[in-house]
């Protein structure tokens, strides 16, 4: 089930999985990532976007790294943060996606569209996975952040 609110942008999902409570156990941290990352490129190509790159990283130290770069059915960029926590506490999935962090992805997404030879329309989009479902958060900061 997909409900879009038009006024949140925010486009949630019901699992369809029963949530142990425990993430994936017995996973390191980077197979988890992967798994969630998987799970919201899925989500995305079912909601009509097209992979364009995974886990884009900008040369050097002190860089930025997008985990999903998606087009959308109108052409748009999207560039997608993706966050899974097996609760809500501490704010959940979302909360850890700080100033600095934006800051970190917009630099990427500048560097992505720096090579392009015509800039289209953009748009920063977080995928928030956690104990109720997938959360599509469209638009959910922008390049001032």
């Amino acid at each position: 089930m997909v409900k879009l609110t038009p006024n949140t942008k925010k486009c949630t999902v019901k699992p369809t999985v029963a949530n142990t409570g425990n993430g994936a156990p017995g996973l390191s941290t980077k197979q988890r990532g992967d798994i969630g990352e998987a799970r919201a490129l899925g989500f995305l190509r079912n909601q009509g976007l097209q992979l364009l790159a995974r886990n884009y990283r900008t040369p050097g130290r002190g860089g930025g790294e997008i985990d999903l770069i998606m087009r959308s059915p109108d052409q748009t960029i999207v560039f997608v943060e993706v966050r899974w926590r097996v609760s809500d506490t501490f704010g959940g999935a979302g909360a850890s996606i700080n100033a600095a962090k934006r800051r970190r992805i917009v630099r990427a997404a500048q560097y992505f569209l720096h090579r392009l030879r015509h800039l289209p329309a953009c748009r920063f989009d977080v995928v928030l996975l956690g104990p109720n479902g997938v959360q599509w958060l469209v638009a959910a900061f922008d390049a001032q952040a």
